[in-house]
This record gives C-alpha cells, structure tokens and sequence, in this order.
C-alpha cells in the first residue's frame, strides 16, 4: 500500500472498523492508483457483465484490452451529482461517503468501491450505492445488482442502501433522491464469485498463453505444460 493509501487507511479507521481500514488497498481519489489496483483484481464492474458463462470471454476482452469507453454527458452528469447525493445519504441514513478500494477476506484479488459506508450499533457493515438515470425506475436494474451483491461479498456488508436520482435533460426530477434497502443475497453472491473464478481462470490462461517461449523452427508457441490440478480462486496472471 502506497504512503497515500495509508494515510487515508487511517482516516477511514476514525469511521470503519480496524479490520475494514486494513483491507483498503487504493483510493479513488488517487485515480493512477486506483485504475491500476483495479486491473489486478475483480471489480463490480467487472462482475455486472457476468451474466452468465457465455459472458467470460467478453468479459475477458474487456479487462485485458479495455472497453474503450472514456465516458459521456451522463458519466460527467453521474460524477457531477454523485457528492450531493452522498451529502444526503450521510444525512439521512448516516452512510458516510466513501472512495475506498477493498479487497475481500479470503481473496485479496476480490475488489469493490462502494459510495458509501458505514457499520452498525451491532457491528455490521451497510454500504451505499448511488446512481443517476433518466429513466423512471420500477426496480433497480440487474447490472446494478450485481455490482451491489458483490460490494456485498468484497465489504461482508448485511444491506446496501441503493440511492438514485432521475433527471431530465440533466435537471434533477423530484425534490431528492429515491432509495431502497437491497439485502445480501447469498445466492446470488455464490453465483458471483463462481463466475468471477471462471474469468480469473480464463485470465490466467490468456496471459499464461502470451507468455510462453516461441518454437523458432516452427514459428509457433511452445506447447503447454500439463497444468495442475485446479484451485479455486488463482490468483491473475497479469503483467505489471
């Protein structure tokens, strides 16, 4: 952890449990930091595209390659309003905002950066989750469920207050946001990190691939040597 990283890790220590503090492992604020910390692990993003099996491959691309998208009149729109809508979470629900990366437990490469956080009287972690749309939502989204499960396994959190805002032609619509409590969901969270050890999988084989020496007579890579025997949660072989 970078000089940076500590010292917001102790400011996070005056709000969060030791424990929470000791797995931050980037700031967002630091956003060199955070983009790199991010491309070693699984983030939310990442896991809001595992739909299903079929979306590893795609899901691989994008992590290895990139997805292109530097962002939009809505991402600067989302980021604009993103402080105001945390202001209001604090103050009504006493989620404090947050711009932590953390890693999970049992797998340091299990990422997420949720908008806000906060532990209970009981001492279970809630988060927040904030999003601004242009649409009128009847439920929340499944992408961002997803994101929301898996802030859930990476934090341990027991619920996350999933707060957004609508607006029209980027004006807010209402006189504050709309929220709802969404609780964990083992099952779905199990789903999650199943798929996310496919992709990790699938990660280490692609690079694995890249790196091995080429046959100079032939022109192709050397074969593979016999793998062994699979264990859960590998860690990425990802270049540096």
């Amino acid at each position: 952890m970078s000089r940076s990283a500590k010292v917001r890790a102790a400011a996070y220590a005056r709000t969060v449990t030791p424990e929470l503090a000791a797995r931050i492992v980037a700031d967002s604020r630091d956003r060199v930091a955070w983009v790199r910390a991010r491309s070693r692990g699984i983030t939310a993003t990442d896991v809001a595209a595992l739909t299903s099996d079929r979306a590893i491959a795609r899901a691989a691309d994008a992590k290895l390659m990139g997805s292109g998208f530097s962002g939009n009149a809505y991402t600067a729109h989302g980021r604009a309003r993103e402080p105001e809508i945390a202001a209001w979470v604090a103050a009504t629900h006493g989620i404090q905002p947050s711009s932590a990366l953390f890693h999970a437990v049992v797998e340091k490469r299990h990422l997420a950066t949720p908008d806000g956080i906060a532990v209970d009287v009981a001492g279970r972690v809630v988060l927040a989750e904030i999003k601004t749309t242009n649409k009128a939502w009847r439920s929340i989204p499944r992408t961002y469920l997803r994101q929301v499960w898996w802030q859930q396994h990476v934090l341990g959190a027991e619920r996350t207050l999933v707060a957004w805002e609508q607006h029209d032609g980027f004006v807010p619509v209402g006189d504050e946001p709309r929220c709802v409590w969404v609780d964990r969901d083992e099952t779905e969270i199990a789903k999650l990190v199943r798929l996310a050890t496919a992709l990790i999988d699938e990660l280490y084989h692609r690079t694995q691939v890249q790196r091995r020496p080429v046959d100079s007579e032939r022109g192709e890579r050397m074969p593979q040597p016999p793998a062994p025997p699979r264990q859960p949660f590998r860690a990425l072989a990802l270049a540096d």
